[in-house]
């Protein structure tokens, strides 16, 4: 699994291109030629990028349920919604589909935010705005998930 580091800041053209900062390309170049996965975020009004690699690791997780079970189903239907295959042109421009576009309110401000082994795609705004709301609670959460006692996973 490839990590991502970085938050970094762009803007979207009319036809919803947008030009992939230099640093960040630099760390997906070993992915490139692969291509990538454009798809809704679950939890916020953002997009995620996934590697084809990565990718083709969640959708055999995904490819594991049991499909005679309706939750299953239906959990399936909703979590590929909208997905698409793009790739980044020759220029180093990622285009993002319409209604994506409209999904993550995306207009021109947008940050690319690195989530370990993906790349959030956000409006400006609203990442500032979540990043914002969530600022408070972040102690607790950190102290949640990431302070387990030692010998649970290790992490400390």
């Amino acid at each position: 699994m490839k990590s991502f580091i970085g938050t970094y800041e762009c803007k979207a053209d009319a036809k919803g291109r947008l030009m992939i900062p230099a640093v960040l390309k630099k760390q997906l170049s070993a992915v490139l030629q692969d291509g990538f996965v454009l798809k809704r975020a679950v939890f916020q009004p953002c997009l995620e990028l996934y590697p084809m690699a990565e990718w083709n690791i969640l959708m055999a997780k995904v490819n594991k349920l049991n499909r005679f079970k309706k939750k299953n189903n239906d959990f399936i239907r909703r979590f590929t919604a909208g997905v698409k295959v793009v790739e980044v042109d020759n220029a180093g421009r990622l285009l993002i589909p319409k209604d994506l576009m409209a999904f993550s309110g995306i207009t021109k401000g947008v940050v690319l935010a690195s989530a370990v082994n993906i790349i959030e795609i956000w409006d400006k705004t609203k990442y500032e705005k979540a990043i914002d709301d969530a600022a408070s609670d972040f102690a607790d959460l950190a102290e949640e998930v990431m302070g387990q006692e030692d010998g649970d996973d290790g992490i400390s």
